[in-house]
Protein backbone atom coordinates (compact mmCIF):
# COMPACT_ATOMS: atom_id res chain seq x y z
CA UNK A 1 0.00 0.00 0.00
CA UNK A 2 1.48 2.93 -1.25
CA UNK A 3 2.07 5.54 1.82
CA UNK A 4 0.15 8.89 2.12
CA UNK A 5 2.25 12.17 2.62
CA UNK A 6 1.18 14.88 4.65
CA UNK A 7 2.23 18.61 4.67
CA UNK A 8 1.70 20.85 8.21
CA UNK A 9 0.73 24.19 8.33
CA UNK A 10 -0.37 27.07 10.33
CA UNK A 11 -4.30 27.96 11.17
CA UNK A 12 -5.03 30.84 12.57
CA UNK A 13 -9.28 30.10 13.91
CA UNK A 14 -10.78 32.46 16.19
CA UNK A 15 -11.97 30.67 19.78
CA UNK A 16 -15.31 30.27 19.15
CA UNK A 17 -14.76 28.66 16.01
CA UNK A 18 -12.50 26.39 17.68
CA UNK A 19 -14.11 25.43 20.56
CA UNK A 20 -16.80 24.16 18.20
CA UNK A 21 -14.95 21.98 16.43
CA UNK A 22 -13.30 20.36 19.43
CA UNK A 23 -16.75 19.73 20.52
CA UNK A 24 -17.71 18.48 16.96
CA UNK A 25 -14.42 16.31 17.46
CA UNK A 26 -15.25 14.84 20.47
CA UNK A 27 -18.81 13.88 19.36
CA UNK A 28 -17.56 12.16 16.94
CA UNK A 29 -14.48 10.25 18.72
CA UNK A 30 -11.87 12.15 16.25
CA UNK A 31 -9.13 14.04 17.52
CA UNK A 32 -9.17 17.93 16.55
CA UNK A 33 -6.80 17.58 13.80
CA UNK A 34 -8.61 14.40 12.42
CA UNK A 35 -11.91 16.44 12.53
CA UNK A 36 -10.33 19.51 10.55
CA UNK A 37 -9.27 16.81 7.80
CA UNK A 38 -12.29 15.22 7.91
CA UNK A 39 -14.12 18.45 7.46
CA UNK A 40 -11.30 19.60 4.44
CA UNK A 41 -12.57 16.50 3.30
CA UNK A 42 -16.01 16.53 2.57
CA UNK A 43 -16.18 20.01 1.36
CA UNK A 44 -13.78 19.16 -1.22
CA UNK A 45 -15.55 16.17 -2.15
CA UNK A 46 -18.79 18.35 -2.47
CA UNK A 47 -16.82 20.49 -4.73
CA UNK A 48 -15.77 17.91 -6.81
CA UNK A 49 -12.17 19.03 -5.73
CA UNK A 50 -10.84 16.26 -4.52
CA UNK A 51 -8.04 14.87 -6.36
CA UNK A 52 -10.02 11.03 -7.86
CA UNK A 53 -8.07 7.91 -7.12
CA UNK A 54 -6.65 6.00 -9.32
CA UNK A 55 -7.68 1.77 -9.31
CA UNK A 56 -4.91 -0.89 -9.45
CA UNK A 57 -6.87 -2.47 -12.53
CA UNK A 58 -6.27 0.98 -14.57
CA UNK A 59 -2.61 1.32 -13.50
CA UNK A 60 -2.02 -3.02 -14.72
CA UNK A 61 -4.07 -2.08 -17.98
CA UNK A 62 -2.30 0.97 -18.91
CA UNK A 63 1.36 -0.87 -18.50
CA UNK A 64 -0.18 -3.77 -20.72
CA UNK A 65 -0.43 -1.38 -23.43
Amino acid sequence: MAEKKTKSFILRVDSDTMDAIETWAADEFRSTNGQLQWIITEALRKAKRLPKKKKNNETTEDQSL
